[in-house]
């Protein structure tokens, strides 16, 4: 039997076993990425209700909202009224290293945040967009498409920050001040349209997957009580790639391959490069929010159209996964 080991009062077991099918990393090196980078990821999920992709073994992943009933006392939760389930879900809190190193070591490989900080669960704090390339296009798409958010953006008066997704895409973050979570779903639907026309052969809102006709799409979905991967987070992905931040003057010459549970505490020492690259927040524009009112919220358009193909005997198409905090 393997010795136990312990850090920071938590008890750390079968640290020598593989992390998941592909891995390329065993549980071990999950918790040495984790508690090497404690700081940063802290930083970037604190206080905010957090969800978890957990990789057991013998087990498909998934994802875990409500904590498991045998999670210790000294662990932050807070509840959340949850719409679409209609009850309240119990999330964790991951405010301290002690809380991060129990997480991986119940296998939490993936940290979705929400957009909110706790208490204020209608004042998110980032408007996000999320890019994602076509079926078999490579990641120069993307950083092509990221150019153009960063151009909507400008055009408006704002300005973001870019981190690879740790999967094909990468994710805009602008730190927004003083807006209800609908101004900015409203907001974030207005900067996606401004993103597609400034070139439509390049970038897509297109919800349906059929209808992006091999172009990146521009997710506008992460808005309201919906979360995204944070700064840091491993991916189930080959190799365990990491979300990581990166300034605009170099995406182009990243991979989201570049950055994994091995290679990014070596690149990042103590430094929190998203903390630093994060502009001050900044107030949502009302003319995005007025012109966001005209546009349909993403998943409500796909389900007309979708309606529609079926009436029309067209058959369906494959569309976006509504709520999915996983990127494909």
């Amino acid at each position: 039997m393997a010795p136990k080991e312990a850090r920071d009062g938590v008890a750390l077991t079968n640290l020598d076993e593989p992390l998941f099918d592909g891995a390329d990393a065993m549980k071990r090196d999950l918790v040495d990425y984790l508690d090497a980078l404690h700081p940063q990821v802290v930083a970037a999920l604190g206080d905010r209700p957090l969800s978890v992709v957990r990789a057991l073994r013998g087990q498909k992943p998934f994802m875990q909202k409500n904590v498991p009933k045998y999670t210790p006392e000294w662990v932050a939760t807070t509840r959340v009224w949850s719409a679409a389930s209609k009850r309240e879900i119990a999330y964790a809190l991951c405010n301290d290293r002690r809380t991060l190193l129990w997480l991986a070591n119940q296998r939490a490989v993936e940290f979705h945040p929400t957009l909110f900080r706790i208490p204020e669960s209608d004042a998110p704090t980032h408007l996000v967009l999320d890019l994602d390339p076509p079926e078999g296009g490579d990641f120069g798409s993307v950083v092509v498409a990221a150019e153009l958010v960063r151009q909507a953006l400008a055009d408006i008066g704002l300005a973001g920050a870019v981190k690879t997704s740790g999967s094909k895409g990468v994710h805009v973050f602008v730190p927004v001040t003083d807006a209800s979570t609908e101004e900015v779903a409203l907001a974030t639907r207005a900067l996606a349209v401004r993103t597609e026309a400034l070139d439509p052969g390049v970038a897509t809102t297109a919800f349906i997957k059929a209808d992006r006709e091999g172009k990146v799409f521009i997710d506008s979905t992460r808005a309201g009580g919906g979360s995204v991967a944070a700064a840091y987070s491993p991916r189930l992905r080959p190799g365990t790639p990491v979300s990581f931040p990166v300034a605009w003057s170099d995406l182009g010459d990243v991979t989201p391959g570049d950055f994994t549970v091995h290679s990014a505490p070596g690149l990042i020492g103590d430094s929190d490069p998203w903390s630093a690259l994060m502009p001050a927040p900044q107030r949502v524009p009302a003319e995005l929010v007025e012109q966001g009112r005209t546009i349909p919220a993403a998943r409500a358009q796909a389900l007309h159209e979708e309606l529609r193909r079926h009436h029309r005997g067209e058959g369906s198409s494959t569309a976006a996964r509504p709520g999915r905090a996983v990127d494909p």
